[in-house]
């Protein structure tokens, strides 16, 4: 996206203080606390409006598709999109603070896997995503996997985890720690097994 605006609000209260002034020292002492009050108000608000806690872009129901030689390869569908360039001795990033669902197609744009999470972001420097929070995946032959934080590496072409995983197979289910796959979830392994059990499958 090569344009981009700053959209933001600030939101400020004003307070207001009646005093019954029955003595002239009282009158001082009120007009004291007062003066002192704004300052410490105004630098509140000084703090919070500094241009370095501001998101460059904001964005609610937005969706945005990946392509690779003119061919669509992902579509990412968000509630809230928040861009992050003005941040003290850190990355840029975006944050997805309200979920998103990333889906990934073949080249006759069947879905091939899917990622959804209930928080996300997306490092630039290395093209990074971490997922977070009754984190999905499913893949192409319906395999599933649950866990609570995941790593998309779009550079390796690889998602990985280093927490605890499930997952489903239509007559398996598997539970580990730690886990890699390639970026369509059709190859992967679990690192350290914990547990590995039957499941009946009615027919």
């Amino acid at each position: 996206m090569s344009n981009k605006s700053i959209v933001f609000t600030a939101v400020g209260n004003t307070k207001c203080w009646k005093f019954s002034v029955k003595m002239k020292l009282f009158l001082s002492l009120g007009i004291a606390f007062m003066l002192v009050s704004c300052e410490n108000e105004m630098s509140k608000i000084k703090n919070f409006s500094s241009t370095e806690e501001l998101p460059s872009l904001t964005a609610e129901g937005f969706e945005m598709l990946f392509s690779d030689s003119t061919v669509i390869r992902f579509k990412l569908q968000t509630p809230e999109f928040i861009r992050h360039d003005n941040v003290d001795e850190k990355e840029p990033y975006t944050e997805f603070p309200k979920g998103m669902k990333l889906e990934q197609f073949d080249a006759k744009m069947n879905i091939v896997s899917s990622i959804t999470a209930l928080y996300a972001k997306n490092f630039d420097s290395d093209d990074r995503w971490e997922a977070k929070n009754n984190v999905i995946a499913i893949n192409l032959k319906g395999d599933t996997l649950k866990t609570e934080y995941l790593v998309w590496d779009r550079k390796k072409g690889k998602i990985y985890s280093d927490q605890f995983v499930k997952i489903i197979q239509k007559d398996q289910i598997y539970t580990g720690v730690g886990f890699e796959s390639n970026q369509d979830f059709s190859e992967y392994h679990i690192k350290n097994l914990k547990g590995h059990m039957y499941v009946n499958v009615e027919k």
